[in-house]
């Protein structure tokens, strides 16, 4: 399974051990709230510290694997529909090694469901 597909399952149990399993010891994780969303300022680094941050910011909506920049990446949606959280992707053999977080609500509309 791709190591995505694994993060996005994780997330959605909100099993913090499991996150954590995806992710590379040295992951570094960029969050872009827009000065709107109350994220971390400054790249949260190591795994047991981007699992926290990914287990309190991801785990509260539904989660979807899409691509995001051509490559495998989490879309979380409020009921389904609102997209509040867009995650994309490095992977390596030892798991995620980078993730970018964006939050900033004014660069998610384009993902919002209409259906």
């Amino acid at each position: 399974m791709h190591p995505v597909r694994r993060l996005a399952r994780a997330c959605s149990r909100s099993d913090v051990t499991a996150v954590e399993a995806c992710l590379a010891a040295d992951v570094i994780a960029v969050c872009d709230g827009g000065g709107v969303v109350d994220v971390p300022a400054a790249p949260v680094r190591g795994a047991g510290e981007v699992a926290a941050l990914l287990s309190g910011l991801l785990g509260r909506g539904s989660l979807t694997v899409e691509s995001v920049n051509g490559e495998p990446g989490v879309v979380v949606r409020s009921y389904g529909r609102t997209a509040f959280a867009v995650v994309a992707a490095d992977c390596s053999p030892t798991g995620i090694t980078a993730l970018w977080l964006v939050l900033n609500p004014a660069k998610l509309t384009r993902w919002h469901r209409r259906d």
